[in-house]
């Protein structure tokens, strides 16, 4: 098995492709010796390809590391790995001490999340080093240190946010629940808008949606159809009603099933009027019948939740294993439900009055 400095040197390389010993030495704070070693380990198994004076990282192992390259997205292994190697070297490299630059967790989040929402690493360095750079021009100007850059001054330093999150809706209206969706860049909230209006039963779908998740659309629909009884919906509602289904953030191409979940919750929401809770998010497949099955991206999903300072999550009960690969420290930060129909989502879903 590799180090943690070992994995994370994996990682580095698979996105920067080549890098020379002495600046993985820079970067790990290590002896050049010990990381011609690493990387002795490392070709062992293919993993890199040591040439003259560096390495490369071997292609041979892109799909054996995929799973590598979706920790690196995330936010919190991110986070970790800003603080242990860039921000030491970028303060380093800009003249600036320990302890004279604090950077807040809070504040880091937020370079990552609205800074340089990416797969890598390479514009979170360069975020922090453009930071560390400004803050050692203070201080070259005379300002004393120590520095403290907070969430809300980092508009002061990197300019306004290049990416906006919107902030997770404590007070939801009736349609719309939240999901969970898996990027390149990681996890992230899925808002799902649902409007009941009269009508003729049509189905209107926006917010550039893929084949896969049109049919979880309309075997949200049937299934609805199918319980309107038991969930107190006129049984005859798709005749006069007709329903639009909106995934906000049109620029970003959606598609797989794991929105069943959320896109019946919606549903349901929108045609009972009840409000669906804010403090809690879903991911899963569902069938027509109403049964949960598991799907993909189940940690970047659960952290992006946590992220977010979302409280709970539903997940499908198949992937209760999935949950082994989230750090305990970050499981305790959010409360994991896990289902095996939609008939086990509903009582946890809705606000109680």
């Amino acid at each position: 098995m590799y180090s943690e400095r070992q994995r994370e040197m994996l990682r580095y390389l698979s996105e920067v492709k080549f890098a020379k010993v002495e600046q993985l030495s820079d970067l790990f704070h290590v002896s050049i010796e010990t990381i011609r070693r690493d990387l002795l380990e490392l070709e062992k198994d293919s993993s890199v390809k040591r040439i003259r004076g560096g390495a490369t990282y071997s292609s041979f192992r892109a799909k054996e590391l995929e799973f590598s390259k979706k920790m690196e997205s995330n936010q919190q292994e991110k986070l970790a790995i800003a603080r242990k190697y860039i921000l030491p070297k970028e303060m380093h490299e800009n003249g600036l001490k320990d302890r004279e630059l604090t950077l807040p967790d809070a504040a880091m989040n937020r370079i990552i999340r609205e800074y340089t929402r990416e797969a890598g690493l390479r514009n979170l360095e360069r975020e922090i080093g453009t930071v560390c750079r400004k803050i050692a021009r203070r201080k070259a100007e005379g300002s004393k240190p120590p520095f403290r850059v907070t969430a809300a001054g980092l508009p002061r330093l990197l300019g306004a946010p290049i990416f906006i999150d919107d902030e997770a809706e404590r007070k939801l209206i009736p349609g719309v629940a939240l999901g969970l969706a898996w990027t390149p860049a990681g996890g992230e909230i899925l808002y799902i808008e649902v409007s009941a209006i009269k009508g003729k039963g049509g189905l209107t779908l926006t917010g550039q949606l893929g084949d896969v998740m049109k049919e979880s659309a309309q075997a949200a629909l049937t299934y609805a159809r199918a319980k309107a009884d038991e969930l107190g919906i006129a049984p005859d509602f798709a005749e006069h009603t007709d329903i639009h289904i909106h995934v906000p953030a049109g620029a970003t191409p959606k598609d797989g099933p794991s929105a069943g979940v959320t896109l019946v919750t919606a549903l349901i929401s929108a045609l009972t009027g009840k409000t669906v809770r804010g403090d809690i998010c879903m991911t899963g497949e569902i069938t027509l019948r109403g049964r949960v099955l598991p799907v993909g991206g189940i940690k970047e999903k659960v952290l992006a939740g946590v992220a977010r300072g979302i409280g709970h999550v539903i997940l499908p009960a198949k992937n209760q294993k999935d949950l082994e690969e989230i750090p305990q420290e970050l499981r305790r930060k959010i409360v994991v439900h896990t289902v095996d129909s939609i008939d086990d989502v509903l009582p946890l879903v809705f606000e109680k009055k």
